[in-house]
């Protein structure tokens, strides 16, 4: 008798086991929610912010979780120009007190669409700034859309993949024949001109190289049917909606796109896509070699968007699947110093305040206190743009990010990056299967690296350039360092 209970005790034990081993090692979930403002917020994106008249189509926040029974992520994609640091701290709140992720689990992301309303709030340079309503209804939707996931949470196999989509993306700053690069705003002669004329006999290289690859991490249910789809693509905004109208822009159209072609059956839940910004500071969709672009407005934004979303379809049918991906998050907020603005930098936007014609209505330029004639609306704005970035407590707060997703490594940055950065990473991370997201937890303006602040142009103004110039150095640095822990902590 003892000897047929051992027996069957063995044999129980080892349908246990068996059944241990049979459980799913990785589930996923995803969900939107949408973040669409009222009428009348101010869209940004212009030198002058204007209030939204129409709603082309909606602005969401995608939310995929992933957990491995151990560890739980959470990536969050805001159709957003960007979102400040604290929208993000109260959205990564919210989500530990609701689903328990920790907040340095949580990676949220601005796509940078130019048609969306602002969760900038009014200082883009105080960390802590109190949230008001859009960002606290923001905040709140992030939170609900990730709660969402977690509910739809269901065993899961995953994959990567890429594929290169090099005809959308130019790099947009250009080498220019001597003399004929116009001066910047603070009449400096600069080396480089961004978005120079098209087709201009004076262009005679790119500053900087593209990077043409969609990275996608890909998530289906065991039988095949197909959960959540996340992609990032290092190019900026299309843009050219038109009308004061709000728009997700091609990133938005994408999503929708690829969910289209998606074979989901109608009793699972929906589809998600999430479509990132790489990094893509000095990338556009515009070949300047060329006269005319072809397409305009919202013809080119879904003319990209569902041709992306055709070759990331195409590519999904050759990546290899696995059941397991262990899960890991490193998160630190680096101490770096804001952009030096000089005495010379003060009086030049004094004396350009004093000539400023004064508006009695109209349109205001961001970081200026009034509205004013076309021809100074630029000087204007940078005129105001240096003076409270002068007043700005040192230093600033940056985060930075590392998610591990088995053998996939995603770095971030809270800054519109260059592309050279997102290759540097991907070739110097110990994670064969890297790639970086821009705009992630703040927003801090152009991350220039150091050899461009001698060309000039643009994204190395002071006001659209927030940081010292060796930011991007030491952003690299912890990025780096943060995988290779993540990389030490799986072996």
């Amino acid at each position: 008798m003892k000897t047929l209970i051992l027996l069957l005790a063995v044999s129980l034990g080892g349908v246990t086991l068996a059944a241990e081993k049979a459980a799913p090692k990785l589930r996923a979930g995803a969900a939107t929610s949408n973040i669409t403002p009222e009428l009348g917020t101010r869209i940004v994106g212009g030198f002058a912010p204007y209030p939204a008249q129409h709603v082309n189509d909606e602005l969401h926040a995608r939310c995929l979780v992933l957990d491995d029974g151990t560890t739980k992520l959470a990536l969050v994609v805001c159709d957003l120009l960007g979102l400040h640091r604290a929208v993000s701290v109260e959205a990564r709140r919210l989500i530990q007190e609701a689903v328990g992720i920790p907040p340095e689990n949580v990676l949220i992301s601005g796509t940078h669409t130019h048609s969306a309303g602002t969760a900038l709030g009014e200082s883009r340079f105080e960390p802590n700034q109190p949230l008001d309503s859009y960002q606290r209804f923001v905040a709140r939707r992030i939170a609900d859309g990730v709660q969402r996931a977690v509910n739809v949470l269901r065993p899961a196999q995953i994959a990567f993949g890429t594929v290169d989509v090099p005809e959308h993306v130019h790099n947009r700053r250009w080498h220019m024949r001597e003399g004929t690069a116009p001066p910047s705003p603070f009449g400096k002669v600069e080396k480089v001109k961004m978005n120079p004329p098209r087709g201009s006999k004076d262009l005679i290289e790119p500053a900087g190289p593209i990077d043409p690859t969609v990275s996608f991490v890909a998530l289906r249910e065991p039988n095949g049917t197909p959960i959540s789809v996340y992609a990032a693509y290092s190019l900026h905004y299309v843009g050219g909606v038109g009308g004061r109208s709000i728009s997700a822009d091609y990133y938005g159209m994408f999503c929708e796109a690829l969910k289209a072609l998606q074979p989901t059956p109608e009793n699972a839940p929906p589809f998600v896509a999430l479509m990132a910004n790489g990094t893509s500071g000095d990338i556009n969709n515009i070949n300047f070699r060329h006269n005319e672009r072809g397409r305009s407005g919202l013809a080119q934004m879904r003319y990209v968007a569902n041709d992306v979303a055709q070759k990331v379809n195409g590519a999904l049918a050759q990546v290899t699947w696995q059941e397991a991906a262990p899960l890991g998050a490193r998160y630190r907020e680096l101490e770096i110093a804001w952009r030096t603005i000089g005495p010379e930098l003060i009086a030049w936007a004094k004396e350009t305040e004093a000539k400023a014609p004064k508006l009695t209505k109209g349109d205001v330029p961001v970081g200026a206190k009034w509205p004013t004639t076309p021809e100074y609306v630029q000087k204007l704005s940078y005129a105001g743009r240096v003076q409270i970035l002068a007043q700005a407590k040192q230093p600033a707060k940056v985060p930075v990010q590392v998610l591990r997703i088995g053998e996939i490594c995603i770095g971030s940055s809270p800054c519109e990056t260059f592309a050279e950065t997102g290759l540097e990473f991907k070739k110097r991370s110990p994670f064969q299967r890297s790639f970086m997201v821009e705009l992630s937890h703040a927003y801090l303006g152009y991350l220039p690296t150091p050899r461009h602040f001698e060309l000039g142009g643009y994204e190395t103004w002071p006001g659209t350039n927030y940081l010292e110039p060796q930011a991007s150095v030491k952003i690299m640095d912890a990025l780096l360092a943060m995988a290779g822990d993540l990389k030490q902590a799986a072996k």
